[in-house]
């Protein structure tokens, strides 16, 4: 009796996901997890060298991942695995243990793993579960489809999609083939699935084709900006880029307190003292970002490449900023753009006080603290440093001096027979 009523249950929830969602990852219509609310658990496994306080920071990375996207999170479930299970990533007793809290609760739609999984991982996880199997990269890829504004952007993001689903193929259709049932399905499936391979490589292809004519133009644009000299602001998602360079260069570009807020590159002159360069505000890294939408955003991420001055934006008051710098520096070398002047503007600094002091803390102590800081960051991390606040507007002054002075360095070192008076 129990066991009817289960599978009814799960009939019941498997027809409502149906009807409601129609979650195509390719699907560029409907993009985006914010048709109807959508509630969540989140699934994380601690292995390898991780520590359980480790995966707390990232599980928490992913419920706001997965509010950006648009869905509420109600659960977590976290297991200490010596190596993910190839079939289920997780073990067969925290599995139960979701399934038990899915059935429980109608409300859930989806469940999200922090890792990526294989097409097969999905396919059973999801036959088992009855309902939307996320993984990170999933994830990741619906919040840039979102996001994504410009043609270049949605020509990215596209191709992003279809390279992580073709290996995922197989996986999938093996999931369909089940669920639908075997005669009638097997020749016929397989014959399927080569074409879906063959169309989605053509559309590969076409997208590729088409970045690089998109490419060839933001390259032609690049050299009609004369010689001025060009700064970006790098760093991890989410610390304030677009805020300081809305700060600085007095525009208005798009800032909000989710992930990946911006994803096409901004550039503006910018003049300091009489003294022009440009200034560009890039998509932000994040840590388990896919290889596939990296090597999508390349040429976006050119800006950083040809840019003169790094400016290495880091939320200080973020618990884990010394693994989220870590994560920009792997990115700023796998770009090969790490060897150029950096400027860590460790931003936040009004929230940092707010998290480490306290109003009985001695201001003798406050400054101890900021000391300590300070010294440890300069020990850690070669290259200047400036501690702000962007949206107090605490230290701008400073930030601007800093800025200044290599703006300077660098038109000495391009222009070494001209005299400049700025």
């Amino acid at each position: 009796m129990k066991n009817q009523s289960r599978d009814s249950l799960r009939k019941k929830k498997s027809t409502n996901n149906q009807e409601n969602y129609n979650w195509n990852l390719g699907d560029q219509k409907g993009k985006g997890l914010k048709k109807v609310k959508e509630y969540a658990i989140l699934v994380g496994v601690i292995h390898g060298m991780d520590t359980e306080e480790r995966v707390k920071e990232y599980m928490d990375e992913l419920e706001f991942l997965a509010m950006t996207a648009g869905a509420i999170t109600i659960k977590r479930f976290t297991q200490r695995l010596n190596n993910p299970d190839r079939r289920t990533f997780v073990g067969k007793g925290k599995l139960e243990e979701i399934l038990a809290y899915v059935e429980s609760h109608e409300e859930i739609t989806m469940v999200i793993f922090d890792d990526d999984l294989t097409g097969k991982q999905v396919g059973i996880l999801e036959e088992f579960l009855k309902v939307k199997i996320i993984d990170r990269s999933t994830l990741i890829l619906d919040i840039f489809a979102n996001r994504a504004q410009t043609s270049q952007a949605k020509t990215q993001v596209e191709l992003a999609q279809m390279q992580y689903l073709l290996p995922r193929l197989r996986g999938l259709w093996t999931h369909l083939e089940r669920q639908r049932g075997g005669i009638g399905m097997r020749g016929p499936g397989e014959k399927e699935i080569e074409t879906d391979r063959r169309i989605i490589r053509d559309k590969i292809s076409k997208l590729k084709d088409k970045l690089k004519v998109i490419d060839q133009q933001n390259t032609t644009r690049r050299k009609t900006r004369g010689q001025m000299i060009r700064v970006a602001l790098v760093g991890y998602t989410n610390v304030g880029k677009s805020t300081i360079m809305n700060l600085l260069s007095k525009s208005e570009v798009f800032a909000e307190n989710k992930l990946f807020a911006t994803l096409d590159t901004t550039v503006r002159k910018v003049v300091f003292d009489t003294m022009p360069f440009l200034m560009s505000d890039t998509v932000g890294f994040i840590r388990k970002l896919p290889h596939h939408l990296v090597e999508s955003f390349k040429s976006t991420l050119d800006e950083v490449k040809e840019s003169d001055i790094l400016l290495h934006v880091v939320d200080v008051a973020h618990p884990q900023y010394e693994d989220q710098i870590n994560t920009v520096q792997k990115t700023l070398k796998d770009l090969d753009a790490i060897n150029k002047p950096i400027l860590f503007v460790f931003n936040k600094m009004d929230l940092y006080r707010e998290k480490n002091f306290d109003d009985f803390l001695e201001e003798e102590t406050k400054e101890e603290i900021m000391v300590e800081l300070t010294e440890n960051l300069r020990k850690n991390h070669a290259g200047d440093h400036v501690f702000i606040s962007a949206i107090k507007k605490e230290n701008i002054d400073i930030l601007r001096q800093k800025i200044t002075k290599l703006v300077k360095e660098q038109y000495v070192i391009r222009y070494p027979y001209q005299a400049k008076k700025w």
